[in-house]
């Protein structure tokens, strides 16, 4: 009979729930019993022994807090009675020894990828349209109008149908039928695609560009280039106003200092040196048109694992993310490393408490210090906007067992598997090193995936307890469930259940090595994410400083 509870190191003095417990109920994990001292929710935590004020509470064998009022043996632990605090961090203590997993299995696998002239791999393939500053939006909604509908990339819409009849009632004069309407027409097929080898073209508006600092304006424009050289886009066009201080030239600079050597179309266009708006829109979509064709050339072909990059992300996160979705991503991530391939652990804020042992993973002091600079000085920012990592918990996190920051983090840091830190990248850099890359973003879903996908990720595997809709313009965003009663109630925006874990149905080993799997059929275009079905193109660009 499976236990109702779950320790996770033989250090820590707090127990999982993995149901509802009630007050008074006697609990066993392995020689051990519990008498509840209060009612432990499923995945809140519960003290295995009496905690005076001031004494550690441990969990994953770390610092996960201090309580602030007595604790007695059996209670739950709560934001009333603990309070975040992590452990302290320095040097790496020595060279770290890992075991990879198993990997006989994936050395010969492939994925059908489309190999770019620099040699990255896309797993998807788009022509992009952005703007260098947020004036140039309006011009990028009426170039969206002019092609996603006629390209076949969208389906009509039929709510333009709806408008339309209900204007033709208003214009014969039959008002009175108008508040009686119903509309039953079927949804139109949507038109043939022109370009079968083209994923689609993509828009990615943002408020960005100007009035900000100039290093707001360096890493938009140095974002903005990684995703020009993102190997899932073929081209791009690029719209600008003139005089904003995210300039064309800025945008060139931080393309050349990315090695950019011209291997796909760049297509840019001023308004301010253009004879007029719409001379200016009517040359953008004949040139990008002209650049579609070209962009449509390209073909899917097998590719070697080591080609996949994924973006290890987790939002909406609760008590049971670190216990099942976390390490089995993990454990896909270490296979991915193993083979050759890169995973990227980012949401700095959520690394919060587990420093140290990040630090003892990576490869050379030169990194470990570097990971270290990056940690204080984001934790001096936060400071200045009157915030710190323990105010990251958002309220579903709370209420769904994460209550410090420590405690969030100590899970968090599970997608990153075992393997040895290979690099540590400051935004908006780029990965260049195969193996775990730790880069420095917000934990905030949307920053975050955006800054994951532009340092490189080819796709984005990302676990939630809570459900979010979150996706990506370009790269494929695949939502994987800590629990089965997720996957069910939300079905239309979880691609993948690791609830079998907590039923105690699969081990994280084998749900890591179903979702590689998974990955893979994702990777190669046989499967569309839920996120990619619904057009959930979100992209904002990290303001430094300013998000948790």
């Amino acid at each position: 009979m499976q236990s109702k509870v779950l320790r996770l190191d033989h250090r820590d003095n707090v127990l999982i729930a993995l149901s509802d417990l009630k007050k008074g109920e006697e609990v066993r994990i392995g020689a051990e019993h519990y008498v509840l001292a209060s009612d432990v929710p499923a995945k809140h935590k519960f003290a295995t022994g009496t905690l005076a004020p001031g004494a550690e509470v441990r969990m994953y064998g770390v610092l996960i807090g201090k309580a602030v009022l007595p604790i007695q043996s059996g209670e739950a632990v709560t934001t009333r009675n603990l309070r975040h605090d992590s452990a302290p961090y320095s040097e790496r203590a020595s060279s770290y020894h890992w075991t990879p997993p198993d990997v006989s299995r994936w050395k010969d696998r492939t994925f059908q990828g489309f190999l770019r002239a620099n040699s990255r791999a896309g797993t998807r393939n788009y022509w992009i349209v952005l703007p260098l500053v947020f004036c140039e939006n309006r011009n990028l909604a009426v170039l969206k109008q002019a092609f996603e509908e006629q390209l076949g990339f969208v389906s009509p819409q039929i709510h333009r149908q709806h408008v339309s009849e209900l204007v033709d009632l208003y214009r014969q004069g039959r008002l009175g039928e108008i508040q009686r309407y119903q509309f039953s027409k079927p949804a139109p097929p949507p038109l043939q695609k022109v370009f079968p080898n083209l994923d689609g073209i993509k828009f990615l508006s943002h408020e960005a560009g100007c009035g900000g600092t100039h290093e707001d304006a360096k890493n938009l424009c140095g974002l903005l280039a990684d995703y020009i050289l993102h190997p899932n886009v073929a081209g791009a066009t690029v719209l600008s106003l003139g005089c904003q201080h995210a300039q064309g030239s800025l945008l060139q600079e931080q393309l050349h200092a990315r090695g950019w050597k011209q291997e796909k179309p760049l297509l840019i266009f001023e308004q301010q040196r253009s004879a007029s708006e719409s001379e200016m829109l009517l040359r953008a979509t004949q040139e990008t048109f002209l650049g579609l064709i070209e962009a449509n050339k390209a073909i899917r072909q097998p590719l070697p694992l080591a080609k996949l990059c994924a973006g290890l992300k987790c939002g909406g996160s609760d008590g049971f993310s670190g216990i099942s979705a976390n390490p089995a991503l993990g454990h896909t991530a270490d296979i991915l490393a193993a083979l050759g391939g890169t995973g990227i652990l980012a949401e700095f804020p959520e690394l919060c408490g587990v420093e140290q042992e990040l630090i003892n993973r990576c490869r050379d002091p030169q990194i470990a210090e570097r990971f270290m600079h990056l940690m204080k000085d984001y934790a001096a920012r936060a400071k200045a906007v009157r915030a710190s990592f323990e105010m990251n918990p958002s309220p579903g996190n709370i209420r769904d067992g994460l209550i410090t920051d420590a405690m969030k983090s100590a899970g968090a840091a599970k997608k990153g598997g075992t393997a040895p830190v290979a690099a540590v990248l400051d935004y908006p850099e780029r990965e260049t090193v195969p193996g775990l890359n730790l880069l420095c973003t917000p934990g905030n879903d949307v920053e975050c995936v955006t800054a994951q996908v532009g340092a490189g990720a080819n796709l984005v595997l990302f676990t939630t307890g809570l459900g979010t809709p979150t996706g990506n313009p370009i790269a494929p965003v695949v939502k994987i469930s800590t629990n089965s009663s997720l996957a069910e109630r939300m079905s239309d925006i979880i691609d993948f259940d690791a609830g079998d874990i907590i039923a105690g149905e699969s081990s994280i080993a084998e749900t890591g090595e179903r979702l590689l799997d998974f990955s893979i059929h994702v990777a190669s275009g046989d499967l569309r994410t839920k996120a990619e079905e619904m057009k959930q193109d979100d992209f904002i660009p990290w303001k430094r400083g300013v998000s948790l």
